[in-house]
C-alpha cells in the first residue's frame, strides 16, 4: 500500500508541475505579445515621423528658386 501511494503522489507531483509549466508558459506568451505590440506601436511611430521628416525637406527643396545660369557669349 506504501508503495502504490508513493507512486501516486510523484504522478501527481509530476502532473501538478506539468499544469504549472503551461501556466509560466502562457504568462510568457502573453508578455511577449504585448512586447511585439509595443515594437509595433514604436516603428510605426517612427515611420510617421520619417513621412514628416520627407514631407517637410520636399517642401523645403520644392520651395526654392531654381538658380539662374548665367549666359556667357563665347567670344570670337
Amino acid at each position: 500500500m506504501a508503495l502504490e501511494q508513493t507512486i501516486l503522489y510523484i504522478i501527481f507531483g509530476t502532473l501538478l508541475a506539468i499544469v504549472y509549466s503551461l501556466r509560466i508558459l502562457v504568462l510568457l506568451e502573453r508578455r511577449i505579445a504585448r512586447m511585439d505590440e509595443n515594437l509595433i506601436r514604436i516603428t510605426d511611430k517612427i515611420i510617421m515621423e520619417e513621412r514628416k521628416i520627407q514631407a517637410a525637406l520636399s517642401k523645403k527643396t520644392s520651395k526654392r528658386k531654381p538658380s539662374k545660369s548665367k549666359s556667357r557669349k563665347k567670344k570670337k
